[in-house]
Order: C-alpha cells, then sequence, then structure tokens
C-alpha cells in the first residue's frame, strides 16, 4: 500500500490523472527534499520547498494559466498532495484556500498582480481572521476598518494565532466595515501589507518552543479601497471558501499521511493479535473506520467543487470527521508502537501532541456542531435563557 488514496475513475480522465502522478513521482525522485539545517526555521525550509516545488510546475495547479497556474483541475492538485503525503514530504504550499478566495472575489487587476506572486513564492502570505475574543465565533470580530470620506479605510484592531505571521509579507485580514449591519453580513477582506505603519507582529512562544503563532496589532491602520478584496461584506462567503479548502483532508495531503499509518495499525494487529492489550484491536478497528469514512467524504466534497458547487457549512463536518479521525488515530498509535514516544524516530508523539489542538484550531468542535445544527440540519435555536 502507498498510502495514496487511489481516487475514483469517475472524478476525471482516470489516464491524464495517473499520468499526472506518475511525473510526479518521477519528478520527486529527481528532486528530493531538501535537508534542514538544525538552525534553520520551519517556515524558511518550508519556503525553499515551496519554492523547489513551483520550479517544477507543482504549484496552483488548478489555477487558470493567466494567473500564473497551469489551469488542470482541483483533482490534479489533490492528486499532487496525495502523493506527497504519501511520501511523508511537506504538502504543497498552505496558500490554495487565499488562492481561491482571490480567484473567487478578487478584481481582475488583483488577481494578476497577486495571484502569480503568491503561487510562486515571491510573496509570504498569513491568515488574519481569529481574535482574542472571536477565534472560532469568526463573525463575532471586532477588529474594524473605518471608511473614510476620502475613500481608505482606517483599521483598528488585534488578530491571534497568526501563524508564521514574522516571516509574511502580506495578510489577508477580516475586519468589520458595518457596525450596525448583522454580524456575518459587516465583514470584509483586505489585502494587509504588514510593513504598513501601525501594524505590529508579535510571535508567541508555545511551550514546545515553538513560535508559530503570532498577535498581529492594528493601531489606525491606513488600507485603500483598491486593497479590498470584493464587495464591502464579502468577508464571510470568502473566509467560508478559505476554510472549505483548509478542512478537506484531500486538498491538505492528510488522507494518505493517515493511510500510512493505518496500514501501520492494520499489520500490527495481524502481526500482534495475541499479543496486544486488551482493547486495541477495536480501537485500531475504529482507526480504520473513521479513516474510510473521512476519505468517503473527502471525496464527496471534491466532486460537488468539480461539479462547481459553491463552498457551505457543510465544511463543519469534514472538520468534525478530521478531528475525530487524527486524535484517535494518534492516541491509538501511542499505544500500539510504544517504542517510538522518544528518541530518533519519535515522531508519533510529536503527532499526538498536535493532534490534540485539532479540536480548537479552526474553528473549536462545538462551533463546528452549532454550525451544523443551524445551518444544515436547521434545529430551532436554544432560546433558554
Amino acid at each position: 500500500m502507498t498510502g495514496t488514496t487511489d481516487l475514483p475513475l469517475d472524478f476525471g480522465d482516470p489516464a491524464d490523472l495517473d499520468r499526472l502522478r506518475r511525473d510526479f513521482r518521477a519528478w520527486l525522485t529527481r528532486h528530493p527534499l531538501p535537508e534542514r539545517p538544525a538552525d534553520e526555521p520551519l517556515p524558511v525550509f518550508l519556503h525553499r520547498w515551496h519554492r523547489r516545488l513551483h520550479s517544477g510546475g507543482w504549484v496552483g495547479l488548478d489555477v487558470p494559466e493567466e494567473y500564473g497556474g497551469r489551469g488542470l483541475t482541483a483533482l490534479h492538485q489533490v492528486a499532487v498532495s496525495d502523493e506527497l503525503g504519501a511520501r511523508g514530504a511537506p504538502g504543497v504550499p498552505r496558500i490554495g484556500y487565499l488562492a481561491h478566495a482571490l480567484l473567487e472575489f478578487g478584481s481582475e487587476e488583483q488577481r494578476r498582480r497577486l495571484l502569480p506572486r503568491m503561487l510562486s513564492g515571491d510573496d509570504v502570505w498569513c491568515q488574519g481572521f481569529s481574535e482574542p475574543g472571536a477565534g472560532s465565533d469568526l463573525a463575532g470580530m471586532s477588529t474594524c476598518a473605518e471608511r473614510r470620506p476620502e475613500g481608505h479605510y482606517i483599521v483598528n484592531g488585534q488578530k491571534l494565532w497568526t501563524s508564521y505571521a514574522q516571516y509574511s509579507g502580506l495578510c489577508l485580514l477580516l475586519a468589520r466595515t458595518d457596525r450596525t449591519a448583522p454580524s456575518h453580513a459587516c465583514l470584509s477582506a483586505f489585502v494587509l501589507p504588514l510593513d504598513r505603519p501601525g501594524v505590529t507582529v508579535r510571535p508567541l512562544r508555545a511551550a514546545n518552543g515553538d513560535d508559530e503563532f503570532c498577535e498581529l496589532f492594528l493601531d489606525d491602520v491606513r488600507l485603500e479601497e483598491t486593497e479590498r478584496i470584493g464587495a464591502e461584506g464579502d468577508g464571510w462567503p470568502l473566509a467560508m471558501t478559505t476554510v472549505a479548502y483548509e478542512r478537506n483532508a484531500l486538498d491538505t495531503g492528510h488522507l494518505s499521511k493517515y493511510g500510512l499509518l493505518i496500514e501501520r495499525l492494520r499489520r500490527a494487529a495481524h502481526e500482534r493479535r495475541s499479543t496486544l492489550p486488551d482493547g486495541l484491536l477495536s480501537d485500531i478497528g475504529r482507526c480504520v473506520v473513521d479513516y474510510r469514512v473521512l476519505v468517503a467524504h473527502a471525496r464527496r466534497r471534491t466532486a460537488e467543487r468539480l461539479a462547481g458547487q459553491p463552498a457551505g457549512p457543510e465544511s463543519s463536518v469534514d472538520k468534525l470527521l478530521m478531528t475525530r479521525a487524527e486524535q484517535r488515530l494518534y492516541e491509538t498509535a501511542l499505544k500500539v508502537f510504544p517504542e517510538e514516544l522518544y528518541g530518533e524516530g519519535g515522531e508519533v508523539l510529536g503527532d499526538y501532541f498536535y493532534s490534540r489542538a485539532a479540536s480548537v484550531y479552526g474553528g473549536t468542535s462545538q462551533i463546528q456542531r452549532n454550525i451544523i445544527a443551524k445551518r444544515l440540519l436547521r434545529l430551532p435555536a436554544d432560546r433558554r435563557a
């Protein structure tokens, strides 16, 4: 088993897709993952990998050629992500969700100016959505972009959990542009240059020593009308477009990565059936079921996208399924492979620690259930005081 998800044939031309996979595998053989020096920050290493992938034509496959892509389909980009996950390599740069937000909501001038530099890595982007008082409840944000009579905006507020902002030059920023409108209808999106006067980026040091997350302070920051993406009020649908790409495990390459570990667990269940502690066989079985459900659901979401269906609240289901699969998978792997807890090759422990945050980042599981209840199941709101 390679760990790839073997996408179904009715997703497109199987010969074309198979040829792309073979070409990419051959390219990876000629251009293996570069070595990362011990003192090189992870985002710097990932940016080098980004540039190498782009040089081979493997970034932005589903972006039109006039904007720097290859004009193929979402399935082609998914196949590349799948192959990278199967090799345990870093995935395609996490810019696809930003690129598609610009494709759908940006002006023609913004697409032609911003997308080629985003895909090539000439511009490094981060995402300014979450806030101290509005993480999972994105519509509750308080950062405000006040439009002045001259036509520009003055932005004040704070963002939190902004990944690798200290290594970025541009930020996709969400801010409130109408304090009187309903919360979902008053959000707007902007391209924020992080060297703009009034912007302060402050890295946060995590308990494990990482500085992935940052605070972003905005004090009377001026943004021009031409730096707004889409119309005022387009921020919410734009945000839903971005999270739809972030939450599809096929887009991110997570499925093939999970598949590798699932296969190890299945082999262990077969070879060590008589020596595994009580209950572990059942745990492994649940992991396999979670994985299969996630695969089926990710394929369904990809098929909907290929059919032109816009992103919607269904991505909350994706997020819950991926969270459940990932957390159970790594928790079970720690029990089956305790020798990998420490020392070289102990990556299962690191993956386990990171998986604990899966029910928080990208929208907490509680918020995802609320979205499913309100917007998919149309359940009545709880009106108890």
